[in-house]
This record gives C-alpha cells, structure tokens and sequence, in this order.
C-alpha cells in the first residue's frame, strides 16, 4: 500500500516537473502579456556604486560586466592564441563583373589530432586605398554567396552535407549584395561557421574545443559554440590585419540570426572591431530576456543547448534571477558604433526587446560623450534611428537584405 502510494506521489512529482518544463517553454507572442520587469542598471556595479565617467566604466563597470557575461552565459573568452598557418589558394582579380577582386585563405589550426581549416573568402574593390571591410560569417557555405562556379566548395562543407541532391551555388546570394557593398567602396570577408564547431549539441568534440583546448588552454565546457564562432571572426581579423591592401582599423563586425549573438560577443571581448551591426539576432542577442517576448531562456536552451555554457540553463524560465540582460551587452560595444535592426514579422526575435535594449545602451555611450537612441518606441517601419547607437525595423521576416545592408554601409560611411 506505502509503495504504492510512493509511485502515485513520484508519478504527480514527474507530472509536475513535466508541467514546469512546458510552462516554461511556452513562447508568449503578445505585447498585452509581457509582464512588469525592472532591467538591472549597466551603469551600477555589484556594490551599488554608481559609475559616473568612461574612466570608470573602462577600470571597474566593464570588466564586471564582461565577466558576468562569461560566467553566466557565453563563457570564458580564450586568453590564448593558437598556431596557425595562413594559405592563399585563389586569386580572381576580375570578379564582380570586373570591379572586384575575390580571394580565398585558408587558415590552418593545428589540433590534437587533426588539422582544423578554416576558409575565408574576400572580395573587395579595385581600390588605391585600403578599402574598410565587413566581417561577416555565413551559414550555407563560401560558395552559397555567390553563383560563381570557381568558388571552393570545402571539404568540410561535403562532409556535413553528405548527399546533397544539387550543390547549391549561390543559394544565399540574395543575402549578400556583394556588387553594392564593392561599390559602395567596402570590402567583405566571410566564412562558414560551421569550419568552427558544427552546430549540434555534441559538435564541440569535432571541432575547435576539443582540437585546440590544451593551446588555448581551455575545458571545452568553459565556453560555448556561440563563443567558438565569435572567436573565429577575431581569428579572421587576425587575417585581415596581415593584408596591406585591406583597412583592418575599420573592420565592421555583422551577424544574423544566432550569428548576430556570435558577433555581438566577440566584439565585446575584441575591441578591435571598429563598429558592430547586429540583424535581428534576438533572444541571447540584442532583445530584452526579461520581456519574455518570443524566444525565451528555456525554449532557446531546449533547442539549442551547446550555444551556451550550462550554467545559463539555471535561469530557464527564471529570467529575473539574471545578473544580467542583453542591453549591457550592447554596452559593452561602447563607445564603437552599433546598429541593431529588426524586422517587423520577425515577433520571435523581439523587435521592441531589441529596440529599448540599443536605446538602453545609450546610457554607457554617454559617458564617452556619444548620443545613442532618443526615440521613444516605436519607430515606424522602414525608418531609421539614433547617432552612434542606431536602429532600424523594416518590413518582412526573419533575414537580411539589401534594405539592411544599405544602411549598415551608410551607417558605416558616417561614423567610421
């Protein structure tokens, strides 16, 4: 009788416990229902003490909150660099219909066990000068950019990509307004994040974790993939910096989707970046957790559970308990330009999370003496706001375009 008892009251507590997960990741997606929620101050460190210059905000406010963001969330930033080899393998000077030049680098990291290649590609206008350039991962491969048939297709990409039924050239060319950008006088370097670590929960024991964690001197639990990817776009900086004929002060860090969360942490943790553009990357990226407005904690963890270390999981349905929240990310990028963009179907991402979150980051442009975001939400469709903090919200779904792009690059044009 006493067990079975026993096995009713553990079948309710699993019931139970099964409810909690569930409830918690329900998605609401309607503005009525987000609840009262107070932002912790960017602005205030972990004493109370208020922070009232940019000095302070370099030597006490910043560095807190970078740590608060490893521990909690993305992980530890590598202090170490690895070996690498960089490989020049092609050299197209005709591309773009004759206006630009394309080329593809390999940059070798030499794990434990095997060799990790890591292929960028650059195209960039015929220019005299060192021309700024766009850093930018991409999610289909170098060769979904553009149709061109001379475009690598890496070994790595077939590996992950077995049977394809058509190898997809060009695929995402509409994403990547490559003519625009060279003749908006920009260079663009991007490669396939997945070269990294590939995008699945056990992908860490593939890739760079695994490979460089006694060069790096880093567990592989001690950070994250989002982390790895963030750290490959440094690594193509680092690239970048050895190419006289490329601007590497005015590199431009941008990323969409999950790659926008990548960009926005790596160049927190490299101030090397010279301004940062975030597309509607969302929840973990630019929007507001404690809103609780399309993607949550729980629901994001659930899906996606090596995007982030495991302590972040504590706060599955328990935004509140945060340290932290993504409009002191955003401050970390101060006093560089940063532009976030929204899209207005793209409810998951949290347009108006993602706004007051950029507006909220005024506060440490501020102490540099820079004017973020003084609209009040919300900016109408199409329109663009704010100085050396913008944003802007255009009609349409979750993606990038040419409509974002032209504004990146004029965005860009004005405050570089």
């Amino acid at each position: 009788m006493i067990s079975g008892k026993l096995s009713c009251i553990c079948m309710l507590i699993c019931l139970l416990v099964f409810q909690e997960a569930e409830a918690q990741r329900k998605e609401n997606m309607d503005e009525a229902k987000v609840g009262a929620y107070i932002l912790p101050n960017a602005l205030s460190g972990p004493g109370g003490k208020s922070v009232k210059n940019h000095r302070q905000w370099e030597k006490q406010q910043r560095p807190w909150i970078l740590s608060t963001f490893a521990t909690h969330m993305y992980g530890r930033w590598p202090d170490k660099k690895p070996t690498v080899h960089y490989e020049v393998i092609s050299i197209d000077s005709n591309a773009i219909e004759g206006k630009a030049i394309r080329k593809e680098v390999i940059i070798r990291f030499n794990g434990k066990s095997k060799t990790i290649p890591f292929h960028i590609m650059i195209y960039q206008p015929k220019l005299k000068k060192a021309a700024p350039i766009f850093v930018s991962l991409n999610f289909q491969g170098n060769h979904s950019i553009q149709g061109d048939t001379t475009i690598t297709i890496t070994e790595s990409w077939r590996k992950l990509n077995k049977n394809p039924v058509i190898i997809e050239r060009g695929a995402q060319e509409r994403r990547w307004p490559i003519k625009e950008i060279i003749e908006g006088g920009f260079a663009i370097a991007t490669a396939w994040y997945q070269e990294l670590e590939e995008d699945r929960a056990d992908g860490w024991k593939t890739g760079i974790r695994e490979e460089l964690k006694d060069q790096l001197d880093i567990a592989p639990e001690e950070w994250s993939a989002l982390g790895v990817w963030g750290w490959g776009m440094s690594r193509m900086l680092d690239y970048i910096k050895t190419d006289q004929t490329l601007d590497a002060k005015k590199a431009i860090a941008l990323g969409h989707s999950r790659l926008g969360k990548a960009t926005l942490w790596g160049a927190a943790n490299d101030r090397r970046f010279a301004a940062v553009m975030s597309n509607n990357s969302g929840e973990g990226g630019a929007a507001l957790s404690r809103r609780e407005f399309g993607e949550n904690i729980a629901r994001i963890n659930t899906s996606f559970p090596h995007w982030f270390v495991a302590k972040y999981k504590e706060y599955n349905g328990r935004p509140q308990d945060l340290p932290m929240d993504q409009h002191m990310l955003l401050s970390l990028i101060a006093p560089r330009p940063l532009y976030v963009a929204s899209a207005s179907q793209d409810l998951w991402a949290d347009p108006k999370g993602e706004f007051i979150s950029a507006s909220e980051a005024g506060k440490a442009y501020a102490l540099y003496g820079k004017e973020g975001i003084k609209t009040p939400w919300s900016p109408k469709i199409g329109e663009t706001v704010g100085k050396t903090v913008r944003y802007h919200i255009r009609e349409g779904a979750h993606d990038i375009l040419q409509f974002d792009w032209l504004r990146f690059m004029e965005f860009a044009k004005e405050t570089l």
